[in-house]
């Protein structure tokens, strides 16, 4: 699970790629997916969490508290 975020879980999509004569070609599209490391002050440590850029502002705008309760949530181990 490389390309997976942790807090929206986002994942890859498939599609195709078109060519100019119109054959199609099997492709993936695959999240934008960062590992990004956040003082979490409740347990006095930092995690490194994998997150999309989408996941990375929810975290801006809700708190690494909130984010990592929601994480726990989904049964991930952090």
């Amino acid at each position: 699970m490389s390309a997976h975020c942790q807090l929206t879980g986002a994942e890859p999509r498939f599609g195709n790629n078109i060519s100019h004569s119109h054959r199609r070609t099997s492709r993936r599209f695959d999240p934008n997916v960062q590992r990004k490391r956040y003082w979490l002050p409740s347990e006095s440590r930092y995690v490194r969490l994998r997150l999309s850029t989408k996941g990375i502002r929810t975290v801006d705008r809700i708190g690494i508290e909130a984010a990592v309760a929601r994480i726990r949530a989904r049964g991930v181990r952090i």
